[in-house]
């Protein structure tokens, strides 16, 4: 008889996610019993997925687009960074079946940045998008300490409700998002351009350069970070964010230090695969 896995990652699409190659290469490393699936799961049937989590010998899941915020209100709690962003990609199911939601993205993000040896409080650094992905990254610069902070996006709106008022919001179409890059020093995408290969770069390609780095949380060489080595502008892919989300994830629902190495080898492994 098939063993039901205690552990997935819920969505609306999952097809493409690398998160079960990652945990079940960490299980069998571990010789951890357990199995981590892909959750389909359409918006219309996310409160019985949630509930399907509270069922015994449940662990627990992690979260995915479009169901970050949705899922909060959904869960008895949220703790700390998933209480402050709105915003949930790990849930824990706790000894007497209720439900825990955190957020490891920013946290890995942060760490990531810091692990490129980018002293963050340093940085003028700007942000292109203003979705989920952009509280989370707002959240590790802030966390860091990063002072000059500029959020640009297609809708100014959505800029404008994420910026403390010493941040700066811009249009993306404003004039003055060319002088915000030229004084720049790291540009970090959280906007879903760069997934499919026919996607355009996020801004023009002529405002990057050299001194700029550049980091996408697309986990793929993106039309933007092939714009910045044509330049010879230092960049990084969104590949060591999600190890390292994962790997939080892995010791929130385990209580232990996950395999961080055994987990980029896996998630490398189904990429090129």
């Amino acid at each position: 008889m098939s063993q039901i896995a205690a552990l997935g990652i819920i969505g609306d699409p999952v097809a493409h996610s690398l998160s079960p190659a990652m945990h079940n290469a960490a299980l069998q490393a571990l010789a951890i019993n357990q199995q981590y699936v892909r959750w389909h799961t359409p918006a219309a049937e996310l409160p019985a997925r949630v509930q399907s989590l509270r069922a015994e010998g449940m662990l627990g899941a992690n979260v995915t687009l479009p169901h970050k915020v949705a899922i909060a209100p959904l869960l008895d709690r949220t703790l700390a960074i998933a209480q402050e962003l709105g915003a949930v990609n790990t849930i824990v199911r706790e000894a007497d079946g209720s439900l825990t939601g955190h957020n490891t993205d920013a946290p890995a993000l942060q760490a990531s940045l810091q692990a490129a040896g980018i002293d963050l409080a340093s940085q003028r650094a700007v942000i292109l998008g203003a979705g989920g992905a952009a509280r989370a990254a707002l959240w590790a610069l802030r966390n860091a300490g990063c002072q000059q902070i500029s959020l640009i996006n297609r809708t100014l709106s959505s800029a404008q409700a994420l910026v403390l008022p010493h941040e700066q919001a811009l249009a993306a179409t404003d004039p003055h998002v060319a002088d915000c890059l030229a004084k720049a020093s790291l540009l970090i995408n959280v906007t879903s351009l760069g997934w499919k290969d026919t996607d355009p770069a996020p801004l023009d390609l002529g405002l990057l350069h050299a001194k700029l780095l550049v980091y996408d949380t697309v986990y793929r060489q993106t039309p933007l970070l092939k714009g910045a080595a044509a330049i010879g502008a230092a960049h990084c892919d969104g590949l060591d964010m999600l190890v390292r989300q994962a790997g939080l994830a892995f010791s929130l629902w385990f209580n232990q230090p996950a395999p961080l190495a055994v987990m980029r080898t896996a998630a490398l492994a189904a990429l090129q695969g």
